[in-house]
């Protein structure tokens, strides 16, 4: 069994490693947001869906091979699937507060909707870590979990790649 600091240290590391991609994440996010505004006329939450898609291409790429890369990359179509998924659900977290500041309480100064925005992504990647980690990037098991299963089994004498359970003699 791994002592307790070290599973927390993971998860301190995993968190950092999250925000670092997550941080990027979000200057794409906010410089596409803007770009797309200043050079064309598009309403303020369709600029903001364009600019979310692109964040989300840019961070899978870094939780796949940076924040996640340790994980299970077996499945990687189940991978996708899932992170789009999810990626699509936090879009409109995200753009859901966009949308109900700029059209339900008039806010939509370039100031106001950059503010939204923001508080729209913080409140999309509170769901995006907890979905992301429990469900896209799921954990490999522990070796010592793996080690000890494979105690329990004996060589089968009629073949010896196969193992067998263990006969418990009282």
């Amino acid at each position: 069994m791994e002592p307790r600091s070290s599973g927390l240290q993971r998860l301190v590391g995993e968190v950092v490693k999250f925000g670092a991609v997550g941080g990027a994440g979000v200057l794409v996010n906010l410089g596409v947001f803007n770009l797309v505004r200043h050079v064309s006329d598009l309403p303020v939450v369709r600029a903001s869906v364009i600019a979310t898609v692109v964040a989300i291409v840019f961070n899978y790429v870094g939780f796949r091979y940076w924040t996640y890369r340790d994980r299970d990359k077996s499945g990687r179509t189940k991978e996708l699937t899932l992170f789009l998924l999810f990626s699509a659900i936090g879009l409109v977290i995200e753009n859901g507060v966009l949308y109900l500041a700029t059209y339900g309480f008039g806010w939509d100064s370039p100031l106001q909707s950059n503010v939204f925005k923001f508080v729209g992504i913080g409140v999309a990647t509170l769901f995006r870590f907890w979905s992301y980690r429990s469900w896209v990037f799921r954990a490999l098991p522990a070796r010592e979990t793996v080690a000890g299963a494979e105690s329990i089994l004996e060589p089968d004498p009629t073949n010896p790649t196969k193992r067998t359970p263990k006969q418990h003699v009282p």
